[in-house]
């Protein structure tokens, strides 16, 4: 088994008004000329007629897909699935807009997404996001309960933020982030802390998130190799996003290189991966 760097092409960006972004195919031959193994889509960051049109970049490049869908209704999923077939998207990330108030009326918006999942073939998991149907943390962890079969995208930023979590981690927060690990088959690359989703890396101050994150993620891709055969791959997505998740100055300019800093976050996850499946080999319980 091996772990899969992926980049994300909205994370490439620099949404800087009045400046053009440069070609995607340029981000393309930049990620791949760096080594990430993919790229990855985002529908919330483009429409899908602009994500069809980075089709032939997949194939041009040899860089891996992966998909994020942002469906506002049911049915809205199953385009976003063909787009994924079209890319080789092993998977489906969902950022579910449909958003019930009560965890009973959420089971059946689901339970329809990953009926749309089976039927094309291409299988789903729903991301610990903000601002969807997974939103809060308590929520999601009731889901898990009731869709056995529902499968995660961690991206514990957001949980943190979501439920203002302090250093240090309370052992009742570790125990709810062990859950979500044990149900995820993908990790997302982002450090926040109780007020900010996306932090700076390089920043002293921030070093303890960092070491909370790393600790996740090792975690995290123990329980995944614990229990996937060999030949699997696990992937881990570097996003991290342009204004307003990126930090910025009085002037409106980023406080940190993200290019810069998806490099280290792809050292640090192959470190991490690596000490992961040490740490089995020396107690496989």
């Amino acid at each position: 088994m091996s772990l899969r760097i992926y980049q994300s092409l909205w994370a490439t960006e620099l949404r800087r008004p009045g400046i053009p972004e440069r070609p995607v195919a340029e981000h393309f031959e930049r990620v791949k000329a760096a080594g990430f193994d993919g790229m990855a889509i985002d529908l919330g960051a483009m429409d899908i007629e602009a994500a069809r049109a980075t089709v032939p970049e997949f194939a041009r490049t040899g860089l891996a897909g992966l998909l994020t869908a942002f469906p506002r209704s049911i049915e809205e999923l199953r385009p976003a699935l063909h787009l994924a077939k079209d890319i080789g998207s092993p998977f489906v990330i969902v950022i579910g807009q449909v958003m019930p108030l009560s965890v009973a009326e959420m089971v059946p918006v689901i339970e329809a997404w990953m009926r749309i999942g089976r039927e094309e073939g291409v299988p789903l998991q729903f991301e610990t996001h903000r601002n969807c149907i997974t939103n809060d943390m308590f929520a999601t962890l009731l889901l898990l309960d009731a869709i056995p079969d529902l499968r995660l995208a961690a991206d514990l930023s957001h949980y943190v933020v979501d439920r203002e979590m302090m250093l240090p981690i309370s052992a009742e927060y570790q125990a709810h982030v062990a859950r979500l690990l044990e149900r995820s088959d993908s990790f997302q690359g982002r450090v926040a802390n109780r007020c900010q989703v996306q932090l700076p890396l390089h920043f002293p101050q921030h070093r303890p998130w960092i070491e909370v994150f790393r600790d996740w993620w090792r975690r995290g891709f123990a329980s995944w190799q614990a229990r996937n055969p060999a030949a699997a791959d696990c992937v881990f997505l570097c996003e991290l996003g342009p204004r307003d998740y990126a930090i910025t100055d009085a002037n409106g300019e980023e406080l940190s290189d993200r290019w810069e800093e998806a490099l280290l976050l792809r050292r640090w996850a192959l470190e991490d991966w690596q000490q992961a499946a040490a740490l089995r080999v020396a107690d496989p319980v």
